[in-house]
């Protein structure tokens, strides 16, 4: 599926949407489950070629897994007795399989080198160079600063106390699993507005606590075989809460989705821009909230986007971009010049998106500027190899009557394999 034309879609709908396993979630269940030694099962993981990434570079250090019935079964001999891979580690377009897994081996005995497509060994890696090294951890990236990454066959280790200048959960979660194996506590402090599951999941274990809303100490130990039970990812549902919100008397609900308070920046977001949002809390999994979310459409206008609320909503502002061009008004983002740093310049991406639709957009160093007209209109959209980009234009491409082409559109299987028939979906 090199292209794809999408869109044209019926008129207003009323569903309910089951959405695949939390991306974030699913990384850490089987990345505990890896470090743990013994036997643990993963439940409700997503299915998408990230999640299969860090699939198989479990598997390259000696984790036995299998997949069964729509779970995942590991047996591990713990991470003291991880062996090193004869050949590098393949991460995919996986930026959370290879910095999640370049912490956890780099205060190892393990000795890996990291890589990936052609896309993840451009993105940065620097940053984690200085909280790893720190605790006497082991990493090396190439002369530019990115993948290849040499890690793993620490000597001495210790804990240590860092700050970090950016709110990535990543970095974070990165330096909280290496700090595991070291010896005493460790310290972690950052700005606010990253996502927290890993500091929850390691408060649930036993393995670390909240010093204040953003510091966190992390006691080190071993982490016990578990069962993990994985909610529904809100960044996937956000496609669906997007569609229901441009189209007119329509709504989705999804149920059982992560309601993280980090991951709600999008639903915010959204009731701002006037659509209406109910969620109700009925459970929760690893410290984490669960429930189910209802998302009806209204009247759109314009929003001002930044800040911590700009953060919370990262991988979901190339969204905001395309409802900003259904809405009334001006739409601004700003304060999220992270996203350069993404798959690709998601700055650039989604402006381009709107420009190549007949919309009016504009670049900011920091965010973008979109121009509400209330309708786009056909054309060819370039995703940049970076699904979310992809799945927003398959978004925009339900309101324009001749639909859209969207160049390399099966690069959406990296999150959600069966994304565009479930989109089309809502109308059957």
């Amino acid at each position: 599926m090199p292209d794809l034309r999408i869109g044209g879609a019926g008129g207003a709908f009323d569903v309910v949407v089951r959405v695949p396993g939390d991306k974030s979630l699913s990384h850490r269940a089987l990345l505990f489950a890896a470090m743990a030694e013994g036997d643990s099962l993963v439940l409700g993981a997503g299915d998408g070629a990230d999640i299969r990434s860090t699939v198989a570079a479990i598997s390259a250090v000696g984790v036995d897994i299998e997949r069964r019935d729509g779970e995942y079964r590991l047996r591990s001999p713990g991470v003291s007795g991880w062996t090193a891979p004869a050949v590098p580690i393949d991460c995919g377009n996986s930026g959370t399989t290879m910095r999640l897994l370049a912490g956890i081996l780099s205060t190892s005995k393990a000795r890996a080198i990291l890589t990936g497509d052609a896309s993840l060994v451009r993105r940065p890696m620097t940053r984690l160079v200085d909280p790893l090294r720190a605790l006497g951890g082991r990493i090396d990236t190439a002369e530019a600063g990115t993948a290849p990454l040499e890690v793993g066959g620490a000597g001495a280790t210790i804990g240590a106390s860092i700050d970090i200048p950016m709110a990535s959960a990543q970095v974070r979660t990165a330096f909280e699993l290496a700090a595991l194996a070291v010896d005493g506590p460790s310290y972690i402090d950052s700005p606010g507005g990253f996502r927290d599951h890993t500091e929850r999941w390691l408060h649930a274990i036993g393995r670390g606590a909240w010093l204040s809303d953003t510091r966190f100490r992390i006691d080190p130990g071993p982490i016990p075989p578990a069962r993990y039970e994985v909610p529904g990812d809100p960044s996937s549902a956000a496609f669906l809460w997007a569609c229901a919100a441009i189209h007119p008397g329509s709504a989705v609900t999804t149920p059982g989705v992560s309601l993280n308070p980090g991951r709600l920046g999008f639903l915010e977001i959204l009731e701002h821009m006037g659509a209406t949002i109910s969620a109700e809390v009925t459970g929760a999994t690893g410290g984490d909230p669960v429930g189910d979310v209802r998302v009806a459409a209204g009247s759109l206008r314009g929003v001002d986007v930044g800040g911590d609320l700009a953060v919370a909503a990262l991988d979901e502002l190339p969204l905001v971009g395309v409802l900003g061009a259904f809405a009334e008004g001006i739409t601004t983002v700003r304060d999220a010049d992270e996203l350069r740093a993404k798959e690709s310049d998601r700055i650039g991406a989604i402006t381009s998106l709107v420009r190549a639709l007949g919309g009016g957009a504009e670049e900011r160093p920091d965010g973008f500027d979109i121009v509400g007209t209330g309708f786009l209109e056909t054309g060819t959209v370039e995703t940049h190899h970076d699904h979310r980009i992809a799945m927003a234009a398959a978004v925009a491409s339900t309101r324009i009557p001749d639909g859209i082409v969207i160049r390399d559109a099966e690069i959406a299987s990296i999150s959600w394999p069966t994304f565009y028939a479930t989109l089309e979906g809502l109308w059957s």
